[in-house]
């Protein structure tokens, strides 16, 4: 559907010489001098890139409706990742490509939020954090405090990350989906 540059908001898709792109940052510039104008932070649903892009004010652009949808990861098969919808029960196959990086913290059962435009998945979102159990870590030293160092922890996942010295196996730990960056222990 096409609407002018003055409908942009965060989250909207656009649709740019036949590709998506999501808007992560926008700003209506009125300047003194010349004509009004669209600065926005867009990133290529498809690659992942980020790019900077002005538009004249008013100007049409194509937006394209994205459905976002709760899944529940289920298993892993072949090359693909299975997740359920838990409205239908329908089982969904998303590449691993697609996936990515997320995939280091993704348990059987975690919900994501998932991205389809014309029933073809675009992107798989992780709740911000998840809580995960540490399988393989050096012994923890007494007296550890966070700020004394950290160590590398393998998770449930298979995943590495970064732990303070204290934390030992079989402590839960919560962490940051977006980096793997540890956020605290939970019991």
């Amino acid at each position: 559907m096409a609407q002018t540059t003055n409908d942009i908001k965060n989250g909207s898709v656009l649709n740019l010489d036949g590709q998506l792109w999501t808007v992560t940052k926008f700003q209506h510039v009125k300047p003194g001098k010349g004509p009004a104008f669209v600065r926005t932070t867009i990133k290529n649903v498809l690659s992942g890139k980020i790019v900077d892009k002005t538009f004249n004010a008013g100007m049409k652009v194509e937006f394209e409706t994205v459905d976002n949808r709760n899944l529940q990861y289920s298993y892993e098969d072949g090359d693909n990742f299975v997740f359920m919808d838990m409205q239908t029960y329908d089982q969904i196959y998303i590449s691993k490509d697609l996936v990515g990086d997320a995939a280091k913290f993704m348990l059987e059962g975690t919900d994501c939020i998932v991205s389809f435009h014309d029933d073809t998945p675009l992107s798989v979102e992780l709740p911000a954090s998840v809580i995960l159990e540490v399988t393989h870590t050096e012994p923890g030293l007494q007296g550890g405090r966070s700020t004394a160092g950290t160590k590398p922890a393998t998770v449930e996942t298979g995943a590495e990350i970064q732990v303070p010295l204290f934390i030992n196996e079989g402590d839960k730990v919560k962490v940051d989906t977006r980096d793997g960056s540890y956020i605290g222990r939970e019991n």
